[in-house]
């Protein structure tokens, strides 16, 4: 079936950039575009006109996540709640349990895809905690994004996250990492099965990954066998590092190293190798942004740098800056890493927090975050068919209503969106052809329902927390509200 889609706005592609069109159309037949752009007088077997909208290129999220939230719960306390946030240690010598049944984990994972389609999310490479395993992602779950993904209709790159340690509290309150290296080898096991299994799928929305958790959980021999496993079966890597302090403080107490030096001597900067956040370097100080001669070995290696606004914010860190990764010749791609999945969002806080470390109104421009999310993204991941509305490429596409009186007045639409919108204004969705969002809603979803059953999933994650404290504090102590509506009344108080 050939569809044509008409609104006031398509961003088009020109062979070399996004080109912003008005009164344009875009054109698919099957999962390609034959069309983008004004002009088209052809045949259509569905012509729909979308309005005051604008059809955008798909978003390519390449730290999306694939779990309920925590975030709600860990991005805001101070210490001494936030060591309760970790395991303990000795939840690690005597306690570990799954939290959910491997059917729940399932429906965790069904319910985030579907919360990334709502959100205009085409492409996801997924991402969820441990916090709430008895160690880490298996090749089941791996098989249940997979699995997920295909009846929902996104595109991913996949595979269990694994990891050979844990950040813990010790019993003295010491931040440390403790070891499981028979779960390692089991995690990195279980991820060259689901390479293998992606590879012999029929399904082209899933493709495997090699996608280990942070780089202070992996032992050297295990970032090493990574290494040699992506350039065996030619596989993006992506590992979480150059992102906390006490990740670069245990590099240097184990290693007597930087992350960027980890990252060379294990061979996976020869790797194609994306890192969220990286917003940490080895630089003097600690919390200092990496130096230009890391800049510059991370863009000589071709390292793609998934920059995940919203959530860095959360945390208290910031890139600096996003202008300065760009001119270094880094590629930067967009990540989410947190609720909601919503890059619109992200590229408004990434945009605004540009402005203020570089001291400039053009920095983190809206072009560039646009590019970072759509083009960029899949430079990285190899897919010229990708992130781009064009003859030939993948039906991926988004629609934005710019209709809402809510947001105000349109002048430009993408700027109109970050500053005023967000993707929650996403009312259409298209994965290779397939409707998979309309109206803003999944068809044949019962999203109240999926609500409930998460929001149930979710306080049970919460109560166990106080398994995992160091002191078992209770969940209400552990993540009090931020109005106590237990606490007397001023009035009662005075009398």
């Amino acid at each position: 079936m050939r569809t044509a889609l008409h609104a006031q706005w398509v961003l088009g592609f020109d062979g070399g950039d996004h080109v912003l069109h008005r009164d344009a159309d875009v054109v698919y037949e099957e999962d390609r575009i034959i069309h983008a752009g004004p002009g088209w007088s052809g045949h259509a077997d569905r012509r729909i006109d979308l309005g005051a909208a604008l059809i955008s290129p798909g978003f390519i999220d390449l730290d999306a996540l694939a779990d309920i939230d925590h975030a709600l719960l860990d991005s805001w306390a101070g210490p001494e709640l936030r060591a309760g946030h970790q395991w303990s240690e000795a939840y690690f010598t005597g306690g570990r349990r799954d939290v959910f049944s491997a059917g729940e984990r399932r429906f965790i994972r069904r319910y985030a895809l579907t919360q990334l389609l709502l959100h205009g999310i085409t492409t996801a490479m997924p991402i969820a905690s441990e916090v709430h395993s008895s160690w880490a992602e298996n090749y089941e779950d791996a098989l249940g994004i997979a699995d997920a993904a295909s009846g929902l209709g996104i595109r991913t790159y996949a595979g269990p996250s694994y990891r050979s340690g844990v950040n813990v509290v010790r019993s003295d309150g010491r931040p440390d990492v403790l070891w499981d290296e028979e779960r390692g080898a089991e995690g990195l096991a279980g991820a060259r099965r689901f390479l293998d299994h992606a590879a012999g799928s029929a399904d082209p929305l899933v493709r495997g990954a090699l996608l280990p958790c942070r780089i202070e959980t992996m032992s050297l021999e295990l970032l090493r066998e990574t290494a040699r496993l992506a350039r065996a079966y030619d596989v993006p890597v992506r590992l979480h590092c150059m992102q906390g302090k006490a990740e670069l403080g245990f590099l240097r107490e184990w290693y007597g190293a930087t992350p960027l030096e980890v990252l060379e001597s294990t061979g996976l900067l020869e790797c194609r190798l994306f890192v969220p956040h990286a917003v940490f370097g080895a630089g003097e100080g600690t919390g200092s942004p990496p130096t230009d001669g890391e800049l510059k070995r991370l863009a000589d290696a071709g390292v793609t740098v998934v920059h995940c606004p919203l959530t860095s914010l959360r945390y208290g860190m910031a890139l600096r800056s996003f202008d300065r990764y760009r001119d270094a010749g880094i590629n930067i791609a967009l990540g989410t890493d947190s609720f909601p999945p919503d890059l619109i969002r992200g590229m408004d806080a990434g945009s605004s927090i540009a402005k203020v470390v570089d001291g400039r109104l053009e920095a983190g421009g809206a072009a560039d975050y646009l590019r970072s999310a759509t083009l960029n993204a899949a430079r990285a991941l190899g897919r010229d068919d990708l992130g781009r509305l064009a003859p030939g490429a993948q039906a991926d596409l988004v629609v934005l209503n710019l209709g809402d009186f809510r947001q105000g007045v349109v002048d430009d639409p993408l700027r109109t969106l970050m500053m005023a919108g967000s993707a929650r204004d996403v009312t259409t969705t298209v994965v290779a052809g397939r409707t998979v969002v309309a109206g803003g809603t999944v068809p044949g979803l019962d999203l109240v329902s999926m609500r409930g059953r998460a929001q149930e999933l979710f306080e049970r994650m919460r109560a166990a927390y106080s398994e995992r404290d160091l002191r078992r504090r209770p969940a209400e102590v552990l993540f009090p509200p931020a109005f106590d509506g237990r606490r007397p009344a001023a009035a009662d108080m005075r009398s």
